[in-house]
């Protein structure tokens, strides 16, 4: 399967591919055979890149995905994320030109903004292409009322994000939702008290690899004691 954003660059490739072919064969030119080559090797990245495999994995509630095919190059802890409202952690993944660049809903629950930030073009796998690059960044609420953000971050060579969600969308974890072209960066913001399970230098694949699981909020909130409720003996 091919996401249909590259479909439009495979059929230049192909036109141009037998644009120079015809008329090598015809006047016999090197020349025109190795334009028509080169265009038919780039067609064919071209078509590897742009592919978007089916994947599934097993359903559970408040589980995280992986939004992205790629390697992990950073979970740190943040000490206040404003949109969570509190502590946070960040995992940072970074696609190379070889992976496959559909970007995926990391958890069930609904979108409550959609921001895109113009910026600059940094190499992806740089710190400072989280704060500095182009990107498009989406804030959700789970079904247990956690809320995440997941950021599109273009690269180096990535000149365009998709995004395909918009502000109330009910979405699915796994659910294709975009992509960034040509090697880019994919980061997620979960609470703090969130069970990640993945590591520094692992590889994960979108909408298969489970990174994790939000915490239980309702029953959190349940659980905590409400202010001034303590009681004390005297």
């Amino acid at each position: 399967m091919i996401a249909k954003e590259g479909i439009i660059f495979i059929i230049i490739g192909l036109v141009l591919t037998v644009g120079f072919l015809l008329p090598a064969l015809k006047y016999d030119s090197k020349v025109l055979v190795s334009f028509s080559v080169l265009f038919a090797v780039l067609t064919i990245f071209t078509s590897f890149f742009f592919r978007d495999p089916e994947r599934t994995f097993q359903h559970q509630e408040r589980i995280l995905v992986s939004p992205a095919d790629g390697k992990v190059i950073g979970i740190d802890t943040l000490d206040f994320h404003e949109f969570i409202g509190g502590p946070a952690k960040k995992i940072s993944i970074f696609l190379n030109v070889f992976d496959v660049h559909v970007n995926r809903i990391p958890a069930d629950g609904k979108i409550d903004y959609v921001k895109y930030n113009p910026g600059k073009f940094f190499a992806a796998f740089e710190d400072k292409a989280s704060e500095l690059n182009e990107q498009t960044e989406i804030g959700m609420t789970d079904k247990s009322g956690n809320k995440l953000v997941f950021k599109q971050i273009a690269g180096l060579i990535a000149r365009r994000i998709v995004c395909k969600i918009s502000e109330g969308d009910s979405v699915t974890a796994g659910d294709r939702f975009g992509l960034i072209r040509f090697g880019s960066r994919t980061e997620l913001f979960v609470p703090i008290q969130s069970d990640i399970s993945i590591k520094v230098g692992q590889r994960v694949v979108g909408a298969e690899t489970i990174i994790g699981f939000l915490p239980n909020k309702i029953l959190d909130d349940v659980q905590k004691p409400k202010e001034g409720s303590e009681n004390v003996e005297s």
